[in-house]
């Protein structure tokens, strides 16, 4: 079994900073493409930020600037580098991994969720 577990979030002060970690434990062959999700009340779950094996990155628009993902194979975790943080970042930011558990077979793993909160 893959778990994927999240650490990092709290409450902040708009304008501050926060980094979360995404780390896949369990048995696997590899990690594909990992991704940062969030979810704000009453609002869909939205992709924020994603990384593809070989670095590759991409953002959302609301983000681009401000945030940075990047990802250690070496240590099966994934980042998020949170600056300059708006009360409109407030929201569960969820982990996503493409899972290799075999050389054939590919699965898709969510966090937990972790809540991060900007005061204004």
């Amino acid at each position: 079994q893959v778990q994927l577990v999240e650490s990092g979030g709290g409450l902040v002060q708009a304008g501050g900073s926060l980094r979360l970690s995404c780390a896949a434990a369990g048995r696997f062959f590899n990690i594909k493409t990992m991704s940062w999700h969030r979810q704000a009340p009453g609002k869909q779950r939205e992709l924020v930020a994603g990384i593809t094996s070989g670095g590759i990155t991409n953002y959302a628009d609301s983000v681009k600037g401000r945030f940075t993902i990047s990802r250690d194979n070496a240590k099966n975790t994934m980042y998020l580098q949170m600056n300059s943080l708006k009360p409109e970042d407030t929201a569960v930011y969820y982990c996503n991994a493409f899972v290799g558990r075999d050389p054939v077979s590919t699965y898709n793993y969510w966090g937990q969720g972790i809540q991060v909160t900007v005061s204004s």
